[in-house]
């Protein structure tokens, strides 16, 4: 019974439209950010490297490199506070976290991308014989 009361209130603060996206995709995350009486968006983008959690408190981590440094960020995917997240690039990836990048420099720290529109590309040319 209290779960389902549980359930209810979480419901009204659940965004409807969640983008689709994966660990290992490349991700730009337009973030609503407050200063003063003015409103602006900034984007991080980079890698997803966790995702934890259900319901309203599921969480995802980014991960980027910034001037040879790197820069975690975890978001919550229903805030309030996030406009919209662009999927840019998704990668192959074995793992439900990828905290192995932490350690990894340089192009170490790429990921092979998976390719989604192989099937298109097929039928629209010619075919050998």
């Amino acid at each position: 019974m209290s779960q389902q009361i549980l359930n209810l209130v979480e419901a009204s603060s659940l965004k409807s439209e969640v983008p689709v996206f994966d660990i290992g995709d490349t991700v730009d995350v337009h973030t609503r950010i407050l200063e003063g009486e003015k409103e602006r968006v900034q984007i991080f983008n980079g890698v997803v490297i966790a995702r934890s959690g259900s319901g309203s408190r599921e969480m995802f981590a980014v991960r980027r490199i910034v001037a040879g440094e790197g820069v975690e960020r975890k978001f919550p995917l229903h805030s309030p506070k996030i406009a919209k997240i662009e999927v840019k690039r998704s990668g192959i990836v074995k793992r439900a976290k990828l905290y192995y990048l932490r350690d990894r420099i340089g192009k170490a720290v790429r990921l092979r991308e998976r390719r989604t529109d192989i099937g298109s590309k097929e039928s629209s040319g010619p075919k050998k014989s």
